[in-house]
């Protein structure tokens, strides 16, 4: 038994689900999102609460089971608060900048990286060091934020590189005399 799957999604003041066959829409002062369920599950709404159920025992029904509730909880906080990740740019001339809905990136290579901002995702550098990811998508922040940091990874040694604020970069210690 799945126990995320068992647990009703609970949809807050101001947000309306509504479901067709196997397809859910959620609406939100954020704006709309929708999920295709597979079918293994189904998806029932009933007294402000979205809740999934396994069609049957199989190994797949219940891994779907507790996967599409997971999406839908990321659907409904999605609308409500959105998703943030926030990167941080360590080295020496390294740095980032907005241009337009360009994201220049200066990361010790020949050349700029122009990283170009997909829709759905708005992306600001406060800082010259610190580049901030929303959205109302989970899996699209995520991803745009794993793209950005894919162009100059942390290394061990020194720290250089892109990383996400709250990730620990193990330390290697250099050569030795």
């Amino acid at each position: 038994m799945s126990r995320i799957g068992k647990k009703p999604v609970a949809l807050p003041a101001g947000v309306t689900a509504a479901v067709s066959g196997q397809k859910i829409e959620v609406k939100g002062p954020k704006g709309t999102l929708d999920f295709t369920a597979t079918d293994e599950v189904t998806l029932v709404v009933a007294d402000d609460a979205v809740t999934v159920e396994p069609r049957s025992k199989s190994k797949r029904a219940r891994q779907q089971w507790g996967m599409s509730r997971t999406v839908i909880q990321n659907l409904v906080t999605g609308v409500t608060e959105g998703f943030k990740k926030e990167l941080e740019i360590n080295g020496v001339g390294y740095r980032a900048q907005m241009t337009g809905n360009v994201l220049k990136l200066n990361l010790g290579l020949s050349h700029e990286v122009n990283f170009e901002v997909p829709a759905g995702v708005t992306v600001t550098a406060p800082k010259p060091t610190q580049v901030l990811v929303e959205g109302i998508d989970s899996q699209l922040v995520g991803q745009v934020a794993a793209n950005i940091r894919e162009w100059r990874k942390p290394e061990p040694y020194k720290g250089k590189g892109i990383k996400y604020k709250d990730e620990y970069i193990f330390r290697k210690e250099g050569k030795k005399k």
